[in-house]
């Protein structure tokens, strides 16, 4: 199990960053994603596992006026 923006999310053998976006359908076009506090850059995603345990926030860009 893992926590995603402060909920129990599950948590499966090699889940990468990317893996877990299309999981949980963040389309956005700009998105930032921390685990444990500490920021995964966007051409890490593919590859950046996420372990057991973890805890994941993912925050989406928005621009406005």
């Amino acid at each position: 199990m893992i926590i995603v923006n402060g909920k129990e999310f599950p948590w499966e053998e090699g889940m990468t960053v990317r893996r877990l976006l299309e999981l949980k359908k963040y389309i956005y076009p700009r998105i930032t994603v921390k685990i444990n506090g500490q920021i995964v850059n966007e051409e890490e995603y593919d590859t950046k596992v996420i372990n057991d345990g973890d805890n994941v926030q993912c925050i989406h860009l928005m621009a406005g006026g």
